[in-house]
């Protein structure tokens, strides 16, 4: 049965009137955010876990950051954007939310800020959200930070469809990006340490669990 995303849209409860504005910006400014149905699925596998430290790769404009300390009220967060005018958007919205004492923007690009920027920190999670096709080598930098039995969440898999056509089909710029993202995809299937699940929702989740 194929479900229109206008009905499951109004299953989603309300959100408040910060990230209401959050997504118009979002929209208006051709910012990338999480998908609706992406971002209540994370929320509600992260209710599940129950992680007291995340960390994000890709801040953008704070908006998921924010969504998973509302949503989980004693976790603290580190998040990640190279972006500086993006991160300066994501402090005000942070600050704006009365958030700053549980989430901290780093501004930098994640594949090169030292490894030393985190100090000794372990995380319950990690979410990986930012420059597509460079998924495998988030992963391989930041995954020595994840606890034993800790989540890494991976979205953005669909690459807003693209991920799905043959290769023919997608815009030659973006062929790399896709055959990146697929090797990733099976990769991470395959790893031997680490328990994957792909989830169809929003553009496309990744979820593993360190062994």
């Amino acid at each position: 049965m194929n479900i229109s995303d206008d009905f499951l849209k109004d299953l989603i409860k309300p959100r408040s009137s910060i990230f209401m504005e959050m997504e118009q910006y979002a929209k208006e400014n051709h910012v990338p955010i999480m998908q609706l149905m992406g971002m209540e699925s994370l929320l509600q596998l992260l209710s599940l876990q129950k992680p007291s430290t995340i960390l994000e790769l890709g801040t953008a404009i704070g908006y998921s950051s924010m969504r998973m300390a509302m949503k989980l009220v004693e976790a603290t967060i580190v998040t990640i954007e190279r972006d500086e005018q993006k991160a300066e958007l994501a402090k005000n919205y942070i600050e704006r939310a009365n958030l700053q004492q549980r989430i901290q923007v780093i501004v930098g690009d994640a594949l090169e800020i030292s490894s030393e920027s985190l100090g000794s920190k372990k995380f319950d999670a990690i979410f990986i959200d930012a420059a597509k096709g460079q998924y495998k080598n988030f992963f391989e930098k930041y995954a020595p930070f994840l606890h034993d039995g800790g989540v890494i969440y991976c979205d953005n898999l669909l690459l807003n469809g693209l991920s799905e056509l043959p290769m023919s089909e997608v815009p030659r710029r973006k062929r790399t990006m896709v055959r990146n993202q697929h090797q990733f995809m099976e990769w991470l299937m395959n790893h031997p340490d680490y328990d994957t699940a792909f989830f169809p929702v929003g553009d496309g989740m990744l979820v593993s669990i360190k062994r």
